[in-house]
């Protein structure tokens, strides 16, 4: 085999590119296995050195079906390379395979991909393909027995892949064309409204405190008897919890009535809101 015709073998099999392989073979005097893994070990240094920089851009990638969806992070520095093919298949195929292992990160890790190597490998000759870090971020699976997972995306860049990805499961013991108007419909709402939690009880203790302090920075200041900065601090945070509880959050396609009051009017007894995620690049 010549050199030029290893060098493209070596890049086909490495996803490296042409000076490092040239390189690569050089220091393994023409042997494909030791070029292979030097490169290896390169990718292992480069990767390790970029893992201290920021990555705050990537995608959001949705796999699955009716029965069980999953949603997955996968984040990188720059738009532009959220937008780079290599990244955008590698985010594709990452997306089928969490699916499959059901959001365990470990066996995510482990897992083999088209071309015979593990996630973690492919991750490691990416960074060091692309030249920035790339990681797996927030990822979740949804599925539970008699449940229907709806999914909504937006800001698409191709396919299943997006910015913003949101993935709920309605409990209901029926199936038809309503329940899935809801559901797409449902999907649509925590995009835009942005809930963090189902019901108020569900909001971490941690983000009360945080806005009873926001609130009571605010007051300090007022001139207000203690009395009534008291009663407005309540209601400040009943409106807080109002806002961000799903169930109780103004319905998008229309504001006068509530989550609450969609679910009443849909007239299915048994149709619950089980959960949901929502993923936003950024956040």
């Amino acid at each position: 085999m010549s050199d030029i015709n290893k060098v493209k073998e070596l890049r086909k099999s490495t996803g490296a590119g042409f000076k490092d392989c040239n390189a690569a073979l050089k220091e393994a005097s023409g042997d494909l296995d030791k070029a292979s893994e030097i490169l290896r070990v390169k990718g292992i240094a480069k990767a390790s050195k970029k893992m201290s920089r920021d990555a705050k851009e990537g995608v959001v990638v949705i796999s699955g079906d009716f029965t069980k969806k999953s949603i997955i992070e996968i984040n990188c520095e720059t738009d532009f390379v959220a937008k780079n093919d290599d990244f955008l298949n590698f985010a594709k195929e990452l997306s089928e395979i969490n699916n499959k292992c059901s959001s365990d990160l470990d066996k995510l890790k482990k897992s083999i991909m088209a071309n015979s190597k593990t996630v973690e490998e492919n991750l490691i000759n990416l960074i060091a393909k692309i030249g920035e870090k790339i990681t797996i971020g927030k990822t979740q699976t949804l599925e539970n027995p008699k449940t229907q997972n709806f999914a909504y995306q937006h800001s698409v860049i191709k396919d299943n892949i997006s910015k913003l990805g949101v993935i709920v499961s309605l409990e209901a013991d029926e199936q038809n064309e309503k329940i899935n108007t809801f559901g797409k419909q449902l999907s649509m709402h925590i995009a835009a409204s942005n809930p963090i939690a189902l019901i108020s009880t569900e909001i971490k203790n941690e983000v009360i405190e945080k806005e009873i302090e926001l609130i009571s920075e605010e007051l300090k200041n007022s001139g207000k008897p203690d009395n009534i900065i008291e009663k407005i601090s309540v209601g400040k945070i009943n409106k807080f919890k109002e806002d961000n509880s799903l169930i109780t959050q103004d319905w998008v396609m229309d504001p006068k009535k509530k989550v609450k009051d969609i679910l009443l009017d849909m007239k299915v007894p048994s149709l619950n809101i089980k959960k949901f995620v929502r993923v936003k690049i950024g956040d």
